[in-house]
């Protein structure tokens, strides 16, 4: 097998560790970033509030992790709405992954002050933390929201339409700011625009909760699948470990032109809400098991109908190439899915 950029800054990164700060470090990406970096024998600090972010999420890493590299963790327990918090986690820290934010189109619609206290003023405040501390690089969770009603597929970089959410409107200020303070101050940043991510330690509780790890608890249990609208929404979905890999080597990136961008991170394939159905089907009772069907409903407000990446930029300028389909993610997850989310 030939060997990738990512396999070669792995290499590098196990030979010469550094200092990185992951904030949401308890949520479901955040934790996956934990576990990868230990991984790599780096130096990592931690902080979350708890609101969204789980305890055992992180119980799971330690556990995954040997026991010598749990010790290279450190947790902060503090909110990113406090300058303070964020000066002291970023003091000594060669990067920031920046994932701490309500994550949530339907909870922004309920509450668009928390998304944008959550969302802006925290991100706002990691960016001045961050540049005061002189981070290397603040490596930043956006996302395909921002692509909002513009109707254009593959989804690329430089074009976007009406936003549709309280939700987009904070990562979109999220990337403003960004941009901001690489003019303003030389600040170097990289913005990653997640579509919809799956994996180990998505949290399939609340009304909130992501497609995946509902309907996949709702099959485990035997209860009824949910689908809004007709089924043929479609969106693309990039599993936990891609969005790792995206994340090392935007931290890591060396080219300047790839520094104070913004980059689709997904895939780059399209699945219906239909599709998505059958292949979870398949996957958790077999291809010979009874079919069921799933209960279609009323379109939720805010969601975008049609959704898939263009990843060429990524590929050019991070070397980013994603390794997961989304059967082969969802094989390789299925068995903490089975294990938790029942």
């Amino acid at each position: 097998m030939a060997t990738t950029l990512y396999d070669r800054v792995q290499a590098e990164l196990k030979g010469t560790p550094r200092k990185w700060l992951i904030t949401g470090v308890g949520g479901f990406i955040g934790s996956n970033l934990l576990e990868t970096l230990l991984r790599l024998n780096q130096r990592v600090t931690g902080v979350d509030n708890f609101s969204t972010g789980h305890l055992k999420n992180l119980e799971e890493v330690r556990q995954a992790v040997a026991a010598a590299q749990w010790e290279q963790f450190k947790l902060t327990e503090g909110d990113i709405s406090d300058l303070d918090v964020c000066r002291r986690v970023c003091a000594d820290v060669d990067f920031v992954l920046h994932h701490a934010a309500l994550g949530s189109v339907p909870a922004s619609m309920e509450d668009p002050a928390g998304a944008h206290r959550n969302n802006v003023t925290g991100f706002l405040n990691m960016l001045i933390a961050a540049r005061d501390a002189k981070v290397r690089r603040f490596v930043y969770a956006s996302s395909s929201a921002v692509y909002g009603d513009d109707p254009q597929l593959p989804k690329t970089e430089e074009k976007i339409g009406n936003l549709l959410s309280p939700y987009a409107a904070t990562k979109l200020m999220n990337e403003v700011y960004a941009d901001v303070f690489g003019r303003a101050y030389g600040f170097h940043s990289i913005g990653l625009r997640y579509f919809n991510v799956f994996g180990s330690r998505q949290d399939p509780a609340g009304s909130y909760a992501a497609v995946i790890p509902k309907w996949i608890a709702a099959l485990l249990s035997h209860e009824p699948v949910y689908i809004n609208g007709d089924g043929e929404t479609t969106r693309d979905f990039c599993h936990v470990a891609d969005v790792a890999q995206a994340n090392v080597l935007a931290a890591t990136a060396t080219r300047p032109e790839a520094l104070n961008q913004v980059y689709n991170v997904a895939l780059g394939q399209r699945t219906t809400l239909n599709e998505l159905f059958q292949i979870l089907q398949t996957t958790i009772r077999g291809k010979h098991a009874p079919q069921e069907k799933p209960i279609y409903r009323e379109f939720r407000p805010g969601d975008v109908r049609h959704s898939v990446a263009d990843i060429g930029k990524a590929m050019r300028l991070l070397g980013f190439a994603p390794v997961y389909r989304i059967d082969e993610g969802l094989a390789s997850s299925m068995d903490w899915y089975r294990r938790n989310v029942a």
